[in-house]
């Protein structure tokens, strides 16, 4: 596999005075491990990770993670076709939802 750019997280920027222990874990397990972990791209994971967020209705972590899947490689065509896929196996509610944020996120009135 290629070498890649390094997934570093926000969490000590956002909730290290307020709530260390998540952002420790948020940093140092999910970024700094799980992220890094070589046996899946960045971009993979993205992919991976934008599905279960579209999934979930988790939209307020999804706006954060179709950035990040853009910069990870992804593009913008591939993320709304990613979203279009997860919407007919997790619920139209869901989908609908999450394509809203992406069109939010890339401009598109």
């Amino acid at each position: 596999m290629t070498e890649q750019q390094r997934q570093v997280g926000g969490g000590r920027a956002m909730f290290g005075d307020f709530a260390p222990k998540l952002a420790e874990l948020t940093d140092d397990v999910l970024f700094d491990d799980v992220w890094n972990r070589p046996e899946l791209s960045a971009r993979d994971r993205s992919l991976a990770t934008v599905a279960v967020l579209t999934a979930g209705g988790h939209t307020d972590q999804l706006r954060f993670h179709l950035g990040r899947a853009v910069e990870n490689g992804l593009t913008e065509q591939q993320l709304i076709e990613t979203i279009i896929h997860v919407t007919l196996y997790a619920g139209w509610p869901n989908g609908m939802a999450a394509m809203s944020v992406a069109k939010d996120l890339f401009g598109q009135d």
